[in-house]
């Protein structure tokens, strides 16, 4: 078995050196003529290992392609939930923006008034079609009951109907169950403001003779339902004067935008203690002083 295997190693090392030979001892026409013979055969050969070649640098750039266009996707992602957050953000710092400045404004408000009032924020609304009301986030608790009276800068929201130790029902002027004792503030006319269709109001009970017309204020006229003299409560936009009635009507724009209520002022007692009462002609409302003799 041995002799077998040295045996043929003898012959291919024997063969290896004749093909050595050959290729230097063979004259250069002998040496041309394999050259013709072998370029066809590279030629050949050349074509499917160029096409491998080509089809390894396609898959090669097509991986490394996908891996870059995976890193853009993931930063893209990155980048459009980053600006969602901010976007989120802002509109967070508008939100609190805006709540500060309404706040502000009511505040500056409350300063302003002669009578001890809540502050509270609208945190419902009524959803059926029984009556019109918002609901507070402030109750009796907070010193507020039925009957009083809910204001803003702008006017007359409207009157507390029910509470509960945190909360409390507030019946907006606009509903029909509504009433207000109500001043045409040039004529001195007095009236009942009462809700009315489309988010309106219409004042009744208007002597027939009145001399009252289109763009004329109505304000609280402070003898009853808990609201002091001299509070808005909208414009004259229409006048009813039927003839053989002894009283004539007209149709109020409140001046309060009932669909944006945020936050209101509850009148918890409509008079300050004594002593900080104003001095004569002190805190009164151009109207009060135009009455007074």
């Amino acid at each position: 078995m041995l002799r077998s295997t040295s045996g043929t190693t003898r012959v291919v090392l024997v063969c290896f050196a004749l093909l050595l030979s050959v290729v230097f001892v063979l004259p250069t026409q002998s040496r041309y003529f394999l050259q013709v013979v072998g370029q066809p055969f590279a030629r050949a050969l050349a074509v499917p290992i160029q096409g491998f070649a080509a089809l390894d640098d396609f898959v090669r750039d097509t991986w490394e392609g996908f891996f870059a266009l995976r890193g853009v996707y993931e930063t893209n992602q990155k980048l459009k939930e980053e600006i969602h957050q901010l976007r989120r953000e802002n509109s967070e710092l508008r939100e609190r923006a805006a709540s500060s400045e309404r706040l502000a404004d009511l505040l500056a408000f409350k300063e302003t008034v002669l009578f001890q009032t809540v502050a509270a924020q609208v945190i419902g609304r009524d959803a059926s079609n029984w009556y019109r009301g918002i609901i507070l986030n402030k109750g009796e608790r907070d010193g507020i009951g039925a009957e009083m009276g809910v204001i803003m800068p702008e006017g007359v929201v409207g009157r507390v109907v029910k509470t509960t130790p945190s909360t409390a029902v507030v019946l907006l002027a606009t509903d029909s169950h509504n009433a207000i004792t109500g001043l045409i503030q040039r004529t001195r006319d007095e009236g009942i403001v009462e809700g009315a269709p489309q988010g309106r109001m219409r004042m009744k009970y208007l002597p027939l003779l009145s001399s009252i017309h289109i763009g004329d204020r109505i304000i609280t006229s402070g003898l009853a339902g808990g609201f002091p003299k001299g509070l808005t409560i909208g414009t004259i936009t229409r006048v009813d004067k039927a003839e053989g009635e002894l009283f004539q009507s007209a149709e109020i724009l409140p001046e309060v935008d009932f669909l944006r209520l945020e936050e209101v002022l509850v009148i918890t007692v409509l008079v300050q203690p004594t002593d900080q009462v104003p001095q004569a002609g002190q805190g009164l409302s151009d109207t009060d002083q135009s009455s007074k003799p």
